[in-house]
């Protein structure tokens, strides 16, 4: 089988900008399509992400193993040990796959292209300097001369879901 080059897309913003929430409904849309989607989400709170203490794979990670990957009914869960995995290693392990489609939830300074959610303009002021960004996101009205769209949330999510089946049909993918 061969490795699809996924369209590749970020959500990024502060804390508490609405980025999960975003995202659910990203992908509530793509599969009502019957769209492939991978995610990555950036654990932005400091420490490991949590795993299911007590079982099996979970000893075998403490026993020493730098990975453990369990099966059942269909789901596969992957448990590896590493200092640190950067993005394109993330990429890379989904990739073998074969999404049609990659959001990665947060991540900010990554150089795939972004939705911005913006909580108000102090947001803006942080985070338009950013590179990659195709929209910016706001629940309010932000009157703000900026050469990146700010629209709403429904307009960005319609055009989103557009944007991403466009590059898949053209092959206009990049990893």
């Amino acid at each position: 089988m061969a490795v699809v080059k996924p369209v590749i897309v970020q959500v990024v913003g502060f804390q508490n900008s609405g980025k999960t929430t975003f995202v659910k409904k990203l992908l509530q849309e793509l599969s009502k399509q019957n769209i492939y989607v991978a995610t990555i989400k950036h654990h932005g709170h400091g420490g490991k992400p949590d795993v299911v203490e007590k079982k099996d794979s979970s000893e075998h990670i403490y026993s020493g193993a730098f990975a453990s990957l369990v099966e059942g009914e269909g789901r596969l869960l992957l448990q590896v040990e590493k200092d640190e995995w950067n993005v394109q290693e993330q990429i890379h392990i989904l990739c073998s796959m074969n999404p049609e489609v990659i959001v990665i939830e947060g991540h900010k300074n990554e150089r795939y292209n972004k939705i911005v959610l913006l909580r108000n303009k102090e947001d803006f002021d942080a985070l338009k300097s950013l590179e990659h960004v195709m929209a910016f996101v706001s629940c309010e009205p932000l009157h703000i001369n900026t050469n990146v769209p700010i629209r709403n949330e429904n307009d960005t999510m319609t055009w989103l879901v557009q944007y991403i089946n466009e590059q898949r049909n053209h092959g206009n993918c990049k990893v």
